[in-house]
């Protein structure tokens, strides 16, 4: 399935609206055709875009890779960090153009989805910096180095119709049909509805269109693209010789049809299948030939096997008849009668080269037409036997191909199961902050930067919550929401989260306290004549001091929404919750490392559950600076588990 203009406009409009100040937090190389961004926004939901040489669209899959793609390092290396400034659609035609700004850096990655499909990144110039392919046609060559160039436009702007450029129809002597879908640039599909909508055969010549019937082609052709780009959609998938999906019920329609919520929503299901049909095929391209050659030497082997028992029967049907001659008188294989007997049993006896020989079907036997009929037979049995032996060595060979076969198609299966995907899990409002829960179970959430930080107090800061903050610059605000009856050791592990996460980490500074206060106390402008920074806010009245005696926190994975998420905060705590967690302490290595090691180190306590939590995902949770591991283990959650495993076992 490939995207029309009118649909990649659609699409353009709808993901622009939704990716507003979004930055890039990672990318995945799914297929050497597809590329997946996470994008994170500060106060919303994280969005995984997939660009594809097949389209754009938003996606709520993880897809697992399927093979390398070329552009993935150098895409990664710039776009990281940047925000998505733009999406826009060159004209009418099936190319768009991915602005990526920040850092005092431009980039655009150029969709193109027609034909075999591109994607390149080009500097703020336009110059081609990495591409999927080179092209060098007539009419444009593409290459590193050189300026991106767009094709020569094929069809007329279907976004600003006139019914004028419907004149020339009535100048062509092809089919109405043929001619509309050239000069619009339109599928198959659409002009075919189009026609059918505006009740014209669409095989009728250009020229014999009425006036009539031009203007109902125009108003046809106006509402379809206006349904389109405005949204006014019923999508269905459509499952027939090919899968595919379109915004609204169009055209000639054969296959099962399925109703989805949105056109973006279908094209995540087809182009999903699609991808992940590819990479199994790849995937399992080399054990596929292995099965299909193994079957077919079981083929020839039971081929084999049913010649072999043919002719050892034929023999044996031989050797009886010979016996048969000798009741009725006949002493010799040369008699006359003999021969006959033979004949009729499409048997012969021939010489070559001096010897005797007895064909029986495509079977030579040496024998001596000197000797009785019935040492002739017994030969003739004995060559019955020994065929009869090669059937069973031939079984054997086919009993071993056999498990062999069996072997390579449980890897086959196998492999095709690594081609696998995993739903993106929704998740809460929380985590797009700091997060996790107390001792006692109440909610605590904290700011990452300045944005978040006034974030937190400005939307989420109720009137029975207790707000926190580090005395030190550069403290995060902490709040446990509903926190009227807290326990002291929530109000002391919320405090140390808050130092923790403070420059007091970064900056291995011991003994420093954080204090609280009530909602109102938090005044959110400057007094008159001050200015507040971004993130920062007025504490009136009293301070409720709480020391911190170390800087320690744990990071660890929790079961939540029926699904696993990954948290950081005071030991104590975090190891009540997690299933996994591991215990840092100031100094030590960079955030990626420390991520990748704790990852690490998950993975090899409980693979199934880390596998879909990423490095960006473990660092995203830890303390702004150095730390170091001084503890991995399995958390209480993990422990229940086994519990309660032991306990449904023993009843």
């Amino acid at each position: 399935m490939t995207l029309s203009g009118i649909e990649l406009r659609y699409l353009v409009n709808k993901i622009s609206d939704q990716v507003q100040d979004y930055y890039v937090s990672n990318i995945y190389g799914i297929s050497k055709d597809s590329i997946l961004f996470k994008l994170h926004h500060t106060e919303k939901d994280d969005l995984f875009m997939m660009v594809s040489t097949s389209g754009v669209w938003l996606t709520n899959v993880k897809i697992q890779p399927v093979e390398p793609n070329k552009l993935l390092k150098r895409l990664r290396s710039d776009l990281l960090r940047l925000k998505l400034k733009k999406i826009e659609q060159i004209g009418a035609e099936r190319i768009a153009y991915f602005k990526f700004e920040g850092f005092g850096k431009e980039y655009v990655l150029v969709g193109e989805f027609f034909a075999e499909g591109n994607l390149l990144l080009c500097n703020d110039e336009m110059k081609i910096l990495a591409l999927q392919h080179s092209i060098d046609v007539r009419h444009r060559k593409l290459s590193v180095g050189l300026e991106y160039l767009t094709p020569p436009e094929s069809a007329m702007d279907i976004f600003n119709l006139k019914e004028s450029n419907f004149d020339d129809v009535s100048k062509t002597e092809i089919s109405a049909a043929k001619w509309f879908g050239r000069t619009l640039g339109l599928p198959k599909k659409y002009v075919e509805g189009i026609f059918q909508m505006a009740q014209i055969d669409p095989k009728k010549i250009g020229n014999l269109v009425t006036s009539d019937e031009k203007k109902k082609l125009f108003e046809k052709t106006s509402s379809v693209i206006n349904d389109i780009i405005s949204e006014n959609h019923k999508p269905i998938i459509i499952r027939g010789e090919k899968i595919e999906v379109l915004p609204i019920e169009i055209g000639n329609l054969d296959g099962e049809k399925t109703s989805v919520n949105s056109f973006i929503e279908g094209l995540d299901i087809v182009f999903t299948e699609n991808i992940i049909e590819k990479g199994k095929s790849l995937q399992t391209s080399g054990s596929d030939k292995k099965i299909k050659d193994l079957q077919t030497q079981i083929s020839e082997q039971e081929k084999a096997i049913l010649i072999v028992k043919e002719r050892s029967k034929n023999i044996a049907s031989i050797a009886n008849s010979l016996y048969g001659m000798i009741s009725i008188g006949i002493t010799s294989i040369q008699d006359a009668r003999a021969e006959k007997i033979l004949a009729d049993l499409n048997s012969k006896i021939i010489f070559e080269k001096g010897i005797s020989l007895i064909v029986i079907g495509d079977e030579k036997i040496e024998i001596n037409t000197e000797s009785s009929l019935q040492s002739i037979a017994s030969i003739l049995f004995d060559e019955s036997k020994k065929q009869s032996s090669a059937i069973k060595s031939i079984e054997e060979i086919k009993e071993k191909t056999t498990k062999k076969l069996q072997k390579i198609e449980n890897k086959n299966e196998v492999e095709r199961e690594s081609v696998s995907f995993s739903e993106i899990r929704k998740k809460s409002w929380f985590e797009r902050y700091r997060w996790f829960y107390t001792s006692d179970g109440f909610l605590v959430v904290g700011g990452r930067d300045a944005a978040s930080n006034s974030a937190v107090v400005r939307k989420h800061l109720g009137k029975n919550d207790k707000i926190f903050h580090g005395d030190i610059f550069g403290s995060p605000f902490f709040i446990i929401k509903d926190a009227e009856n807290v326990s002291n050791q929530g109000m002391n592990e919320v405090a140390h989260a808050t130092v923790c996460f403070s420059r007091a980490w970064r900056e291995g500074m011991y003994g420093v306290n954080a204090f609280w206060v009530l909602p109102d106390q938090v005044k959110k402008s400057a007094p008159s004549g001050e200015f507040l920074p971004k993130g920062s806010f007025t504490i009136e009245g009293q301070r409720n001091f709480i020391k911190s005696s170390n800087l320690k926190l744990s990071v660890g994975i929790i079961p939540l929404d029926e699904g696993h998420a990954i948290t950081c905060g005071p030991p104590d705590t975090i190891k009540k919750h997690s299933i996994l967690y591991a215990t840092i302490e100031p100094h030590g290595s960079e955030m990626v490392e420390t991520a990748k090691k704790i990852r690490i180190e998950f993975l090899k306590l409980d693979e199934n559950i880390t596998k879909d939590i990423t490095i960006d995902d473990f660092v995203r949770v830890l303390p702004a600076g150095k730390s170091q591991i001084i503890e991995v283990k399995k958390g209480d959650k993990e422990l229940e588990n086994i519990i309660h495993s032991e306990s449904d076992f023993e009843n």
